[in-house]
């Protein structure tokens, strides 16, 4: 289940599970976006009443999103797209693709390479980093790298040093968002405590 209450999409053509007419409209939200309910209507051959209610129902879960458009005099088009809670209801590849092209990278040039590829990342970020935390204090940079963290789903919690009894602070993370190469390639978390 996704945080919107409804399943990851389960690979045909009825995202995340929602059958239906709500379903439907996801397809083909996905197909027309940014759209009009009174072209989606058009294009689904529904009543524009039952569209605006559907519409309403998945940008209540999070799903869609819309945005105003004015055009010259009059009322404004709403036009209606996929947020990034509805887009994750399409099937994704990333991870076959991932472990496909570090497997190919391990054959070429052996399991260190696909290491150091990692490795180069966090010295990438760490270089582009720097100047933000250049002239601050320790608690002030581990909350920099902290919000960086956050940004690429770490959930990350910073405890400062005077939060501690030690007068040590630590740097908590909730969540893995590479969990499976991590599992696969430990060296990673050693890079990333090196970050």
């Amino acid at each position: 289940m996704g945080s919107n209450g409804f399943a990851q999409s389960d690979g045909n053509n009825s995202p995340g599970g929602l059958r239906g007419a709500r379903g439907n409209v996801l397809v083909e939200l996905k197909r027309l976006q940014p759209v009009t309910a009174k072209d989606l209507a058009d294009r689904m051959e529904m009543s524009l009443n039952a569209i605006r209610h559907h519409l309403k129902e998945l940008e209540s879960a999070d799903l869609i999103s819309h945005v105003r458009e004015y055009k010259g005099v009059g009322a404004p088009a709403f036009l209606y797209r996929l947020n990034e809670s509805g887009e994750a209801l399409f099937p994704r590849r990333y991870q076959q693709t991932l472990d496909h092209v570090l497997d190919h990278l391990i054959a070429r040039d052996g399991r260190e390479a696909a290491v150091a590829l990692f490795e180069a990342r966090f010295r990438e970020v760490a270089s582009r980093l720097r100047e933000e935390l250049q002239d601050r204090s320790p608690d002030e940079r581990a909350q920099v790298v902290a919000r960086y963290l956050a940004e690429e789903g770490y959930m990350p919690e910073w405890h400062g040093v005077e939060d501690s009894e030690d007068g040590v602070g630590a740097l908590v993370e909730y969540n893995c968002p590479i969990l499976a190469v991590a599992e696969r390639f430990p060296e990673i978390c050693a890079a990333e405590a090196r970050f």
